[in-house]
């Protein structure tokens, strides 16, 4: 099982200034008014952020793996009603030489005219693999190691306040494919019998796909939202026309709604539905999964069902819904509570009450920036067959 370990904001936490060029007081001035005159004090620069962070973790399956974040953070323009774009480049190696390089983006053009969102990344990485269903076993997990690349890119013109219409185009190229080693079981690897397996999904994969997306984001803040709605839908046709291996059509909806209770900000309630469905032959790594904690664009930079393994389960129709509660405590750290649950099925009518998967959890917020509302946050969290490991990323989970 997997048991990871966060080892990396010590050196951040402590060092003396370590804010000091990037998050200024939103309130502060740079003079004090003459006597007896009354002046509106200045807002802090708003100059662009661009933040690293050290990354050190241990995976069982990677082993010790060292690397870093680069976090920018900008506006275009002076316009403040603008939202800020941003930008996540993530690397690290491991023990076990692996490694990932991710770049992913969302970024609004002057006057929100349009919205970029999208991911260029590397993954060579080895996890651990289950089956295909919502029934597999625990002792089926095995080890599978792959290589993979991914370009997904959104552009959409703004047709209304905060409503975006365009195109999403999404590039997956899975290459050597290793299955070594028995499964838990004492059987052979599970991903090379699993009746769910066509041999054809064992080989290098190509998939390309694109097709129509909507987007409505009335977020006041990406990063870390306190209110406002976000919904995405997109609808992605992939087909030999396109270079694809396989043919199949995926439609996805992701629904966000985040808002204050209680009077104020100190306190805010985040919920997020998603689900993800397909028609055609959809090869393993393409099927929906809970579990999902790598980041990337496909669930719009969300970690789905924290507390389960990464896609713990997977098959063609999968529907998850998450809660969380986001408490302000003092200084810069927070608390936050989640609790998620879902299900994935060949078929819709598949589901049953009984086979739903549960996980939630608890964990702190470091502000690590507090203009822009960048979080640092350490998570503990387990699920259905999962055993609670610690997540550590940087941003909200949605």
């Amino acid at each position: 099982m997997r048991f990871l370990y966060s080892l990396l904001t010590l050196s951040v936490l402590v060092a003396p200034g370590a804010f000091a060029q990037v998050t200024p007081t939103p309130d502060s001035t740079t003079s004090s008014p003459a006597p007896g005159l009354s002046q509106p004090r200045k807002l802090a620069s708003d100059k662009p952020s661009f933040i690293p962070v050290p990354i050190a973790f241990y995976q069982q399956e990677t082993g010790f793996a060292a690397g870093a974040a680069i976090l920018p953070v900008w506006r275009f323009g002076t316009d403040t009603t603008v939202r800020k774009s941003n930008a996540r480049l993530i690397a690290w190696y491991s023990q076990e030489k692996q490694s990932t390089i991710q770049l992913t983006h969302t970024i609004f053009t002057p006057g929100e005219k349009l919205f970029l969102s999208g991911e260029l990344s590397r993954y060579d990485q080895k996890l651990f693999y289950y089956g295909v269903g919502n029934d597999n076993r625990e002792q089926a997990e095995s080890d599978l190691a792959f290589k993979l690349i991914v370009f997904d890119e959104k552009v959409m013109p703004r047709i209304a306040p905060n409503l975006f219409v365009g195109l999403r185009y999404r590039l997956t190229s899975l290459t050597d494919i290793t299955a070594s080693n028995n499964a838990e079981d004492g059987g052979a690897n599970y991903f090379l019998r699993d009746p769910r397996i066509d041999p054809r999904e064992r080989q290098n994969t190509l998939i390309s796909g694109i097709g129509p997306s909507l987007l409505y984001d009335g977020r006041d803040n990406v990063l870390a939202t306190y209110s406002g709605n976000f919904v995405d839908a997109h609808v992605l046709v992939n087909g030999s026309a396109l270079g694809s291996d396989f043919k199949f059509t995926r439609y996805q909806l992701d629904a966000r709604h985040f808002q204050p209770l209680f009077g104020s900000n100190n306190t805010i309630l985040a919920l997020q539905y998603l689900t993800q469905l397909h028609t055609g032959d959809v090869p393993f790594r393409e099927l929906g999964g809970l579990g999902a904690n790598l980041g990337g664009a496909i669930y719009n930079n969300a970690g789905l069902m924290r507390g389960l393994y990464e896609t713990r389960f997977r098959d063609r129709q999968m529907m998850t819904f998450q809660a969380e509660v986001r408490q302000k405590l003092f200084w810069r750290i927070d608390a936050a509570a989640f609790l998620s649950a879902g299900q994935v099925g060949y078929k819709l009518s598949d589901y049953t009450f009984d086979g739903t998967k549960f996980a939630g959890g608890g964990g702190l917020r470091f502000r690590f920036n507090r203009r822009d509302r960048l979080n640092v946050r350490l998570d503990y969290a387990g699920g259905t067959d999962t055993a609670p490991s610690i997540y550590f990323a940087v941003g909200e989970a949605f």
